[in-house]
């Protein structure tokens, strides 16, 4: 029995100083530097057995089971660092990113906020918040954090840009392009600072100025839809028709062509007086249509085939145009054909009072006044 009881004594004390042998720090750097998480997380394990109360040995733990996606295991060993030490606060930023990571975005927000407690002024702290409560459905909470971000550091690009693009969805066009101009001061070439540039400007009708920061954009290689689209569109609104038309054509190339972009297409040959270039597009826009367009683009097909002088397909389009969507403008068109192309009193005078009837715009009283003098000057 004494044998026995030496023996075992022998044994406890031998694992004992294995249990208290460190770890190879060497050995350590080795599986860090090759990205061997894992491997470094079991060899910690295997040399610091349960129970484990050395706070700097569980943050070697937490960090390696973090960096091996072992997240459960990452988890437990911040946890227990902070019952231990709840004053560490970067513990506290790591249980908020563990516990993100795992889903949890409420549970992560209550870690966060603990920094709060004794950090008011972290950049980083109001953006994971920000970013959190955006995850939970909480956009006036996330607004309300990145505005404390971007108060703290006006020229962080990702918050500027978040930032930003809420202000964009609210339509506070003006406070998104101040908060992107303080960022772009310091990263004039940043595309996602120069992307919300461009919504902000285009929004604001700043035309120009959309014109040229598109251009980088594209020139750098962004070709998204909407990027193509409001260069082509500013184009159009600032009367380069030819650009327009060359620049909506990159959609249609590669079979991304919209309403929007074939009725502005079809408009700027219009305007450049190729009303059968204009006809084709106008066609593109209806067969695409979704919104309530349909009706103007049926009446501008009308307008375009009256100054071809095709006056047939005019009136065709403009009855069409009347179906989507009685218009005044369009009964005033259809009269005036009748009036003075197709010679046709009856049907001119029917089209003048349709004119009237529909109460047309105050500015247009020439219009009114001319249509009530060819109903006196028609009459029979």
């Amino acid at each position: 029995m004494k044998n026995i009881l030496i023996t075992l004594l022998l044994i406890l004390s031998v694992l004992q100083l294995h249990a208290q042998q460190p770890a190879n720090d060497s050995l350590l750097l080795d599986y860090y530097q090759n990205q061997r998480f894992a491997d470094a997380a079991d060899y910690l394990q295997k040399t610091y057995p349960e129970p484990i109360t050395d706070l700097k040995v569980l943050a070697k733990l937490a960090y390696t089971s973090k960096m091996a996606s072992r997240l459960p295991d990452a988890e437990n060993y911040y946890q227990r660092i902070y019952d231990t030490d709840t004053t560490s606060l970067t513990n506290l930023y790591n249980m908020s990113e563990i516990i993100k990571r795992r889903g949890n975005n409420k549970k992560a927000i209550q870690y966060v906020k603990k920094i709060l407690l004794k950090d008011t002024t972290n950049f980083d702290v109001y953006k994971q918040l920000a970013d959190l409560s955006q995850n939970i459905g909480d956009i006036e909470g996330s607004i309300v954090y990145l505005q404390k971000a971007n108060k703290i550091n006006p020229l962080n690009p990702d918050v500027a840009y978040d930032l930003s693009s809420f202000y964009i969805n609210l339509k506070l066009y003006g406070n998104a392009e101040n908060i992107i101009d303080k960022a772009l001061v310091a990263d004039t070439a940043n595309l996602l600072l120069l992307k919300g540039k461009a919504q902000a400007s285009y929004a604001l009708k700043r035309y120009p100025v959309a014109v040229a920061i598109t251009k980088k954009l594209i020139d750098a290689g962004e070709q998204a839809g909407s990027i193509v689209s409001m260069l082509a569109t500013s184009y159009y609104m600032t009367t380069q028709y030819a650009d327009c038309i060359k620049t909506f054509k990159i959609l249609e190339d590669g079979n991304t062509g919209t309403e929007a972009s074939y009725y502005y297409t079809a408009m700027s040959y219009k305007a450049l007086h190729n009303n059968a270039k204009a006809i084709v597009y106008l066609n593109k826009a209806i067969e695409e249509a979704v919104s309530t367009g349909v009706s103007s683009y049926y009446s501008e097909k009308g307008d375009s085939y009256d100054r071809l002088h095709q006056l047939k397909s005019a009136v065709e389009a403009y009855q069409k145009s009347l179906l989507y969507k009685p218009d005044a403008i369009t009964y005033y068109a259809l009269a005036t054909l009748y009036d003075t192309e197709l010679k046709n009193k009856s049907i001119a005078i029917k089209y003048y009072k349709k004119y009237l009837a529909n109460k047309p715009k105050d500015s247009q009283k020439t219009y009114i006044a001319y249509s009530k003098e060819r109903i006196k000057s028609l009459g029979i």
